[in-house]
Parts: structure tokens; sequence; C-alpha cells
């Protein structure tokens, strides 16, 4: 299959001036176009100007907002030539829910994915707008209700990554919970927990680079030798064997498809040794 030429970033939400600038220094000149899609967002007028300030602010004029939602239907033609021209598309925080009912099956949908494919566009997204680039996501499951089967509830994405669930607010909410279960029910999924102000680049569809001053959460199902989800009772509590956690931090790298660590861009030593 043929690598995507475009590039992920996700944030686990919390303050993410670090994530514009890194979008600003790495993969943007001052001509670039930015649309600020506001699909998830509770207060979309504000958020979208909020974002379309900051974008401005570090130089990138041509930043615009997109409102696709109850009264912006998204594929309207306007819409359509916007997509073709963008560089960068930002999804705002919210509830990933309005992404799946307002952007899943619409021409905007398939346009995003066709040029993610064939050109070296940035798609980003913080919070429920991180959670969306997967083909699923995660919308529920809270502390430790989410370790019962029926909690943890799931819902089809914007698919630019395929078998990936990413949940962001990981540490900060508590959220061990609810992707430990997700993966548990599809472990050929790998879940990618997003802690605060850290969240990962992934490239060629594959590779996954951590940036920020938190912690990112891995967590593999393909060593799964037993689970009662699909034996138990709605209500009733998960047992697994062998769900395999890593912990990754800024400089790791890590590989989808081989499932394991690819690369530590810089090696830190114990003095003491």
């Amino acid at each position: 299959m043929t690598k995507p030429k475009g590039t992920l970033i996700a944030l686990g939400g919390g303050d993410d001036d670090g994530l514009l600038q890194l979008i600003r220094a790495d993969y943007c000149h001052a001509s670039s176009v930015v649309e600020v899609i506001t699909t998830a967002a509770p207060s979309p007028q504000e958020s979208g100007e909020a974002y379309q300030e900051a974008f401005v602010e570090l130089g990138l004029k041509s930043a615009h907002v997109m409102h696709i939602d109850e009264d912006n239907s998204a594929d309207k033609p306007e819409y359509l030539e916007r997509i073709r021209r963008a560089d960068v598309f930002f999804f705002t925080g919210g509830d990933q829910r309005r992404i799946n009912r307002f952007l899943l099956d619409t021409e905007v949908q398939r346009l995003m994915q066709q040029r993610y494919r064939e050109e070296e566009i940035v798609i980003a997204g913080t919070s429920a707008g991180a959670s969306a680039i997967s083909n699923r996501m995660i919308y529920e499951g809270y502390g430790s209700n989410s370790l019962v089967k029926g909690e943890t509830k799931t819902c089809s994405g914007l698919s630019f990554v395929q078998k990936v669930y990413i949940d962001s607010h990981f540490t900060e909410r508590g959220r061990f919970g609810r992707l430990a279960v997700a993966i548990a029910k599809w472990p050929n999924y790998i879940g990618i927990g997003l802690g605060e102000e850290t969240g990962v680049i992934i490239k060629e569809g594959d590779l996954v680079e951590v940036f920020g001053p938190g912690v990112v959460t891995i967590i593999d199902g393909s060593k799964i030798e037993y689970c009662n989800i699909d034996e138990v009772a709605y209500g009733s509590p998960i047992a697994v064997e062998h769900l395999v956690m890593h912990l990754l931090v800024e400089g790791h790298r890590y590989c989808l498809s081989d499932r394991r660590l690819k690369t530590i861009l810089q090696q830190v030593t114990d003095p003491n040794n």
C-alpha cells in the first residue's frame, strides 16, 4: 500500500500554544492557507475566532474558519473549493460525536482523505479534534466505571489513520480504563493516550513521534491471550491477560506496523554508570 504523503498531528488538549507554534515553525510558510474547522466546539464562533487570531499572530495571514454543523452543510461548493486550496486543517476540541455526525460520509471528508494520501498537507487537532483523526474514536467511559462492559463507547472517525484509538486528556482525566477496554475489545488496534500539552506527529500513516512536556501512553493488544469481554454481561468487570503498555516522552518514536519503539532520538544516560 502506498504511504500517505500528508502529516497528522494530534494534541491531548490543554494549552495548545506549543502545537500552533510547531505547525507554524515546521510545516508552514508565510503564505500557507489554514482552515480551522469548528465542528466539535461548543462555542464555534468564539473558538474559531480565537484560533484564527492565534494563527495570524504567528504570521499566517491566510487563516480562515470553517463552520460545519447544524446550520452549515459540509458540502457547500465554497467549502469544497477551500478544502482544495488549504495547506493545513485544524480541528478544534469539543465533542467528537459532532464530527461523526456532520463530517462522516461527506465529500469534504473524501476530499481531505484524498489530499492527505496524495499531497504534503497537515491535518491537526486538539482534544476531540485529535481523537477524530483515526477510523474509530472513544466518546464515553469515565473513571473506574469504564472498566465494566458497556460503559466505554466508540464510533467512527475521519479515517486518516487506521486501527488506532487516540484518547486525549489521558492522565489528567484518568482515561486509562476506557482505552484499555477499547483495545481489549479491538486487539488489532493500538491505543494512544495523550497527556495534556503533549501529542504525536504521525508520518507516512505509521511512524508516531512524541512532542511536548508530558507522557504518551501506548496500549498494545496484540499479545492478549485471554479476555472475557465477549463472555460477560453488560455491567460486569473486564478481565484481560497480557495487555502491553509503553510510556513514551518527547524524543521517542513508535512504529504502528511493527508495534515497537522504533527510534530514540536523544539518548539519556545515567552519569553514575
